[in-house]
């Protein structure tokens, strides 16, 4: 009978108890979810990147010796098509930090002139 009244109670206690994850758990989870999702993407992602730069940097190689060795033009095709996020990371996929697929645009530095 004591032995009855004690499964009794203890299921009454877990019953009643809250179930649910720590604050900890709960960031582990999200964390692990957001790097399968990164890897997954990046199975996908790398490869394209990886194209969009061997074309950027041939394009940009034909630009500088068609110029014949203007850099301005060849940089304008390079700096987008090799700048940018090459791998993405879990925090990007929570969207805590962006993802550029393209650099920055190409900025000639400005020239003064002489007499200035």
């Amino acid at each position: 009978m004591a032995r009855l009244v004690a499964v009794a109670v203890v299921a009454v206690v877990l019953a009643v108890a809250p179930v649910g994850r720590s604050e900890a758990a709960e960031t582990y989870l999200s964390d692990a979810g957001y790097g399968m999702a990164a890897i997954g993407a990046n199975l996908f992602y790398i490869p394209a990147k990886l194209l969009y730069g061997l074309g950027g940097g041939l394009v940009g190689g034909l630009a500088y010796g068609l110029t014949v060795g203007n850099s301005d033009a060849a940089q304008y095709i390079l700096s987008p098509s090799l700048g940018g996020t090459w791998v993405l990371s879990s925090k990007m996929m929570a969207g805590q930090e962006p993802i550029f697929f393209s650099g920055e645009s190409y900025e000639p530095a400005t020239q003064t002139p002489a007499g200035s």
